[in-house]
């Protein structure tokens, strides 16, 4: 896009980000090659900060970039070029394994479809990003038992997730994200399998989360969702079109 462009040529070279960002990209470009000699570009350019115990929604529609985003923002791929930068640590340039170290200590997922071990109880299910960072046994249970507590499913600790109503196991899923007390949380439409009710319900609590002081980045394509967060990022066409904060 020539909009795009031009913004990247008046754009300097950021060599650290703002103090206050716990997210920040500088000309971040995400290009796939798809055969023939054929690139589609997914992002053209990005620029954005994010801060600290700020709540934010990314929206677009289909097509938009803004799945691509979340990715790299999840540290679930690498950008093209450019530059991320997340709690002070540049990540656009970690391989494989440096990612997944930070996804584990720095970002708690929250997915559309919960993601939980079928067969694990709620306690374990929680408790699986502490055994991957290698907390001890004794501190992993404690921990995983305070997370669920946040989400006020404590009484329902030993349940398996076909025990459990959708909004109960997107509760387990905000407490796995929440246990190993991450920089971010990064919710992908955390209410699209669930009911109306339901859904303002989990909202609620992210809303919750963020007044004890959690960073939420929330994506979805739903505007009453998006409403719940105090600032709205909207791409398309790989480039930030808006970015709007509620007064």
């Amino acid at each position: 896009m020539a909009t795009a462009e031009v913004i990247n040529i008046s754009q300097p070279h950021v060599s650290a980000p703002p103090e206050s960002a716990m997210i920040h990209t500088s000309d971040l470009w995400k290009t796939y090659d798809m055969g023939s000699e054929q690139q589609v570009h997914a992002l053209r350019g990005v620029n954005l900060s994010i801060r600290r115990n700020e709540y934010a929604a990314i929206m677009g529609p289909s097509g938009s970039g803004k799945s691509t985003l979340m990715n790299l923002i999840g540290c679930l791929d690498s950008p093209s070029r450019g530059q991320y930068w997340l709690n002070a640590q540049l990540v656009s340039e970690l391989d494989d394994d440096q990612l997944a170290h930070i996804r584990n200590k720095e970002i708690g997922f929250v997915f559309q479809t919960f993601n939980l071990l079928a067969r694990a109880t709620a306690l374990h299910n929680v408790e699986l990003p502490l055994i991957y960072a290698g907390i001890p046994a004794h501190e992993r249970g404690e921990r995983a038992q305070e997370a669920l507590q946040a989400v006020g499913m404590e009484s329902r600790m030993s349940h398996k997730p076909n025990e459990l109503s959708g909004g109960q196991r997107q509760r387990v899923a905000i407490a796995r994200a929440l246990v190993n007390k991450p920089s971010i949380i990064l919710a992908d439409e955390p209410t699209g399998n669930l009911d109306s009710q339901t859904g303002n319900e989990i909202m609620a609590l992210f809303d919750r989360l963020h007044s004890e002081g959690n960073t939420i980045v929330l994506v979805t394509h739903e505007h009453d969702i998006a409403e719940y967060a105090h600032r709205v990022i909207y791409i398309k066409d790989g480039v930030v079109e808006r970015d709007e904060v509620k007064a």
